[in-house]
């Protein structure tokens, strides 16, 4: 499994190829390319590379599916005893960005495609009986 940590809109973010996420508003249109290079981790088939404090040459690419709104928060504030009362609601706006590829010094390290084969493990026979215990290796109970 391939994955890294962005740092976008101030905030970090665990990214994999071929999933989307929901981060602070971009200034990109809708179906357009957007490189982030603020990356501040990668790791790839067990080889972590850390940034200090970002990875040099590792980029992430992505696709910007929509922009949108999120949840609305509100805010009341109110003094006991005093009839004063102020409710305020805020809506974030929202980028939704799929990720398409995880690049290291130019090479790419992981695409959507390669994700979607790669990430779903086969579960094995041993992994699905783990419960139980075949019947030569039962200890043997004595009635008497």
């Amino acid at each position: 499994m391939t994955y890294a940590i962005i740092e976008t809109g101030g905030k970090q973010i665990k990214v994999e190829p071929g999933r989307f996420y929901d981060i602070e508003l971009l200034s990109a249109q809708p179906d357009e390319k957007v490189t982030i290079d603020k990356v501040l981790l990668v790791q790839h088939n067990g080889e972590l590379s850390i940034g200090q404090p970002l990875v040099t040459g590792a980029k992430v690419e992505g696709t910007v599916l929509r922009h949108l709104r999120g949840r609305k928060v509100l805010v009341y504030k109110m003094k006991p005893k005093k009839k004063t009362r102020k409710k305020r609601g805020h809506r974030q706006e929202i980028t939704r960005l799929m990720i398409d590829s995880i690049s290291l010094n130019g090479s790419v390290l992981a695409t959507e495609a390669t994700a979607a084969d790669g990430s779903q493990a086969p579960v094995s026979e041993v992994a699905s009986d783990a419960g139980t215990v075949p019947p030569s290796e039962a200890p043997e109970t004595s009635a008497e």
